[in-house]
């Protein structure tokens, strides 16, 4: 069986970069990636607008060309998928990794097709696989949505919106401009300061003048088929109509999966261990990459800051050769 220098796991913009970098270095790679090249953004809502600028998103310094100042996924999909596409990056698609084992100086990587050999692994797998659960009564009915893609289901709809980050916002705003009836349930004072700051001022105003109805410092508890229950800042138990739930409460990485793959976890967010020069976790030759160092605390890494972790890792693969 042949055994790669380096076995990277997940095609998203991290680990092409990563595949790129070990081209460059003359180092056997591979990809393996559960659904399509850079599948997280292909599943961010279809009219989302990026917060950074298109230079800032690049990798391998490979222009970004983009017609408006913050690109959009569709634009986000063309590029890097392109880059794919161009640099005939070694991929295999539609294939999840079960499993990762080190014997001895090689890893086995077990996936749903196969079985593979590598000197090291990079694990690239990003954060939006895993809904971050309320684990309330009724959030498994199929009227709640941890995902959201676009407005258009939810027209003349009673809508719950639970959240006020980038995602809630977007959600509510899009939602509300077809139609729906829209109620945010926010579990804080206000909404987010880390929404985009051209989006901010409009849900600020759409709640101010009740277009948006919006009850901050509350607590969805129930979901039942026709309505939600919830509790507002006085500790009044409500119930409100409701036709879809839409819990744009966060995703986190796959914690069982790194800690099954011996890498040691701490504090409460469950961040990984691993040296912060060469991205090594305390498992020798297994890397992290990109959003999935954060553990469960997912605003800490982006592409923009974490483009530098394939070049970090990949200095640290041939130093150790």
């Amino acid at each position: 069986m042949e055994i790669v220098d380096v076995l990277i796991i997940g095609a998203g913009p991290i680990g092409l970069n990563c595949a790129l970098e070990a081209h460059k270095n003359n180092l056997s790679y591979l990809i393996i990636e559960k659904g399509t090249i850079v599948n997280s953004l292909y599943n961010y809502p279809l009219y989302m607008r990026f917060f950074s600028t298109a230079e800032k998103l690049e990798i391998d310094e490979i222009p970004f060309i983009s017609t408006a100042p913050k690109p959009g996924r569709q634009e986000a999909l063309e590029y890097y998928q392109g880059i794919a596409r161009q640099k005939n990056i070694n991929i295999n698609l539609y294939e999840k990794v079960l499993k990762v084992t080190k014997n001895s100086d090689v890893f086995e990587v077990e996936t749903s097709k196969s079985i593979y050999s590598a000197k090291n692994v990079i694990i690239s797998t990003g954060f939006y696989d895993i809904p971050n659960l309320m684990n309330i009564p009724g959030e498994n009915l199929s009227k709640v949505k941890h995902y959201y893609t676009e407005p258009y289901p939810y027209a003349k709809q009673k809508i719950v919106v639970v959240g006020s980050s980038n995602s809630s916002v977007d959600a509510a705003l899009e939602t509300y401009r077809k139609g729906a009836e829209v109620t945010m349930i926010i579990r804080h004072s206000e909404i987010s300061k880390n929404v985009k700051y051209w989006v901010k001022p409009d849900i600020e105003n759409r709640i101010a003048e009740e277009s948006i109805k919006a009850h901050f410092n509350a607590e969805l508890i129930e979901i039942k088929e026709d309505s939600v229950i919830f509790k507002d800042e006085n500790g009044k138990i409500n119930e409100i109509e409701n036709d879809f739930v839409l819990a744009m409460t966060g995703y986190i990485p796959d914690i069982d999966f790194l800690r099954n793959s011996g890498i040691e976890l701490q504090g409460d967010c469950l961040n990984p261990v691993y040296h912060s020069e060469t991205m090594e976790t305390n498992v020798k030759n297994l890397y992290l990459a990109g959003v999935v160092c954060g553990g469960k605390d997912t605003h800490l890494w982006f592409i923009e800051n974490s483009r530098i972790h394939a070049g970090m890792i990949i200095k640290n693969i041939l130093q150790n050769n």
